[in-house]
């Protein structure tokens, strides 16, 4: 074991001299004690290559101060500038104050920061990747607290995260745990962004095979998004005259390139296709980001599993299986191919809060089954994107052994726009008084021992 002491690291020194001190001992690779009691001040990223464990020591707080130059991230993998897939990465232990410091948010690389990766701690081409007993308390409201893209083999576990932004926002990837978590936060504590804004994910495509297990969403004086966002999206082909905005995808000669412009919702022509081979370019007077090779036309989640959720803050809405639709993004390019999200289950979700709506649906989905949860004047919500050339198959809801305390005559489907939809229930009960759950004329009941009416 390395004790990063060894190298100069001590609570009493610089913020910069910790940081050097802390990169020395990473460089080293191996098992890597960050040891001292009390607050030690950082402010460079430490960038991790393959092979290294970063255990803190009990009683140790890192505080994060501005750098001289802009600031980066806390932690980072070397493959998230190089584009070279890093493995066995661990971080253990870790307490981090982020002491109201923020990461700048370029539209070009630099030795720093990387378009659209923007976590505390960021991890960008990893494989085998670990987070245990992870504590932050003051996550600020422009930067997420774990944000990973372009995985595999992901465990998060045993981790404490309060503050405004989303607590872990994942990219594309295949293969994640995220287990025993308490989060607090403005903004949605677990983000599968397979889409998302061109400033909030380097990469594009499928988030697939998940777990999620044993978290909380306490409760805090406002909010906005869900406890979990699935996002998905599609796009076409660069052609000549195009209408772009804002986090736009085109594919063209088998490159996939994004608009970063202002969320302004200001719409431009494009004239010129985008054809650099990395980094940013503007043509036509449109700034474009070569964002990964290939001829993917579309992304979304598929084989996810929530279980044993508490849900004890007011939200509006706990689920969102979505396509974004404002000025900072559009998910869905007009006359694109909408991706088919797939096999989503929830079992044993509790909402302890006013939480009307349990999930609403505004993409495709085939499966949502719904298992062992308790509804308490909660509905489902089923609409349409609202987009041409839009279409959408029939979604499958199943109810399984779940629990409804709702009172009186009440919806618990709910549908706008053309969507078809086929639900069933067996195994559950009723506790509310006079209870009658109603579903839209045109949704198709199955088994039913709830009492389901249109």
């Amino acid at each position: 074991m390395i004790f990063a002491s060894t190298y100069g690291f001590a609570p009493n020194n610089t913020a910069e001299a910790n940081s050097a001190a802390l990169q020395r001992a990473a460089d080293q690779g191996g098992e890597i004690l960050v040891d001292g009691r009390g607050i030690a001040a950082i402010s460079e990223p430490v960038v991790l290559g393959d092979d290294v464990t970063l255990r803190f020591e009990n009683g140790l707080y890192l505080r994060r101060e501005p750098c001289k130059g802009e600031n980066g991230y806390v932690l980072v993998n070397k493959g998230a500038f190089t584009g070279e897939e890093n493995r066995h990465i661990r971080i253990e232990g870790m307490r981090l104050i982020c002491n109201g410091v923020e990461n700048e948010r370029p539209a070009a690389q630099t030795d720093k920061l990387v378009p659209g990766l923007n976590g505390m701690l960021s991890f960008y081409h990893v494989r085998d990747l670990e987070i245990r007993d992870f504590e932050m308390l003051d996550l600020g409201p422009q930067v997420f607290g774990i944000h990973i893209c372009s995985f595999e083999n992901v465990l998060i576990e045993n981790v404490r995260i309060e503050g405004r932004k989303d607590a872990v926002h994942l990219g594309r990837g295949r293969r994640f745990v995220i287990r025993h978590g308490i989060f607090r936060t403005f903004d949605d504590p677990i983000a599968l962004n397979a889409h998302d804004y061109s400033s909030s994910n380097p990469a594009l495509g499928w988030i697939e095979d998940g777990l999620i297990e044993d978290c909380y969403d306490l409760n805090d004086k406002d909010t906005t998004g869900f406890f979990c966002r699935i996002l998905a999206g599609s796009w076409l082909d660069w052609f000549s005259g195009m209408k772009v905005q804002n986090s736009d995808t085109v594919v063209y000669n088998h490159r996939l390139y994004r608009v970063f412009m202002e969320p302004d919702g200001k719409e431009y022509t494009s004239l010129t296709p985008p054809s650099h081979e990395h980094g940013t370019a503007e043509y036509d007077g449109i700034c474009w980001v070569m964002v990964q090779e290939g001829d993917e036309h579309n992304c979304g989640c598929r084989n996810i599993h929530f279980k044993d959720i508490f849900l004890e803050k007011n939200r509006p809405i706990a689920f969102a299986i979505h396509f974004d639709k404002d000025p900072y993004s559009r998910s869905v390019y007009p006359n694109s191919e909408m991706p088919v999200q797939s096999d989503i289950i929830f079992e044993n979700i509790y909402m302890n809060a006013n939480v009307p709506v349990f999930l609403f649906a505004k993409t495709p989905v085939n499966n949502v089954r719904v298992i062992h949860s308790v509804f308490d004047h909660s509905a489902i919500f089923l609409k349409d994107v609202m987009t041409e050339g839009e279409s959408y198959e029939r979604t499958n809801i199943i109810l399984e052994g779940c629990t409804f305390k709702g009172s009186g005559t009440q919806p618990f489907v709910k549908i706008e726009g053309e969507r078809p939809a086929r639900i069933s229930a067996f195994g559950s009960s009723v506790e509310g008084k006079n209870y009658v759950p109603l579903v839209p004329e045109g949704v198709e009941i199955g088994e039913n021992d709830i009492g389901l009416t249109v």
